[in-house]
């Protein structure tokens, strides 16, 4: 018999429960580019020694609220972008949004600009994408964490059911709290925030019903789909205040999903000495390296390999407007290496997380999201 960790419905989230699946990205890797408003990077690249031969072709991105270095979404997909400039010999062009007012704005600059492709990164980017997208049919856009309401030819979706790996996190944080109390809160109650909260919230209340174990959960109620959010990706004195609330209330293991936010929450785990987090999007032991040693693993969403498959398939002609959906079936999301935990966190709980891996993808433990993309 399947075990099933089931969460309420959300309403308006059927553009995304709508997706098809995609094949999974070759992975990327490559440094991180420098941050900058309108910068372009161009000119021959080299990799493992070889010069990539120069092409023309320019991939162009608009970054969230956040900004390129926010060490988490934003930094993942212009990673991507920067590998295809080392790898595949383009230019690119990164536009930095300071807020909401700019995405429209932003976009509207890059297809005033000659991109072969406009990459939105992240959900709130969907109005200013499929606005320019159905002005501009002959551009091609690729558009993070969010599909259109109506599909178009010219707009792939790259999406990712983090819900599943968010289960391995709770999972995770459960059998490694030392106080019985852990937590998760996020930047703006939007689908790609939700799902690392519900899925996290689930795999705490696996491992619960697994061990007997009463393990709580502060910021998120998973029936009501309410809790604890700061209101935006970058103020981090409000990420630092809403874990100091959650440490004061007995929380040792905290998942901020709330990309530059989160940093506050690691300042406030750091101050504490006995409080650990366990990052999202990116491994936040490389992309937030000053606090590595609090971060017990991280929640991956690899957008950079998402980012660096689009632009490959744009620039070789074979460019579609299917849902790209990352799960850990194809690799394109998952748990990070426990890093400086390695030799902390116990044998047995490593094998039953990998176990439960294994469940998760062959169906026999099902993970479900109002807000995942379905991947089939």
């Amino acid at each position: 018999m399947k075990q099933w960790a089931r969460l309420t419905a959300v309403v308006g989230l059927s553009a995304l429960a709508l997706a098809a699946c995609g094949e999974a990205p070759e992975e990327a890797g490559g440094d991180v580019a420098s941050p900058g408003t309108d910068t372009a990077a161009s000119g021959e690249a080299t990799t493992g020694g070889e010069a990539a031969e120069q092409v023309d072709f320019t991939g162009c991105m608009v970054t969230d609220a956040g900004g390129v270095d926010d060490r988490s979404f934003n930094e993942a997909a212009d990673r991507g972008l920067t590998q295809a400039v080392e790898e595949l010999g383009i230019e690119k062009t990164v536009v930095e949004s300071g807020s909401e007012t700019d995405y429209q704005p932003n976009v509207e600059q890059l297809v005033s600009q000659d991109c072969d492709l406009i990459v939105g990164v992240g959900f709130l980017l969907a109005g200013a994408v499929g606005d320019a997208a159905a002005a501009n049919p002959e551009e091609q856009f690729a558009l993070i964490d969010s599909t259109l309401e109506e599909p178009a030819d010219n707009v792939k979706p790259l999406l990712f059911n983090t819900a599943e790996a968010a289960f391995l996190g709770g999972y995770l944080a459960a059998g490694m709290t030392e106080t019985g109390t852990v937590a998760t809160f996020g930047g703006i109650p939007i689908p790609p925030v939700t799902i690392f909260m519900d899925g996290f919230v689930d795999g705490v209340a696996y491992y619960n019903e697994q061990k007997g174990a009463d393990v709580q959960v502060l910021g998120w109620d998973k029936e009501a789909q309410d809790g604890t959010f700061t209101g935006d990706f970058d103020n981090q004195a409000n990420g630092q205040t809403v874990t100091e609330n959650f440490i004061g209330q007995g929380a040792d293991i905290i998942l901020p999903v709330a990309g530059p936010v989160g940093l506050g929450a690691a300042a406030a785990a750091e101050a504490a000495g006995d409080v650990n987090l366990i990052w999202v999007d990116s491994d936040g032991y490389e992309s937030a390296s000053q606090y590595g040693a609090l971060f017990i693993s991280s929640v991956l969403k690899n957008i950079d390999a998402a980012v660096f498959d689009a632009t490959q398939q744009t620039l070789d002609g074979s460019f579609s407007n299917e849902p790209y959906v990352g799960t850990l079936e194809n690799g394109g999301v998952g748990l990070a290496p426990y890093h400086d935990f390695e030799d902390t966190v116990p044998q047995e709980l490593k094998d039953e997380i990998s176990a439960l891996q294994e469940q998760i993808i062959s169906g026999e433990v099902t993970v479900e999201s109002p807000a995942s993309p379905s991947a089939g």
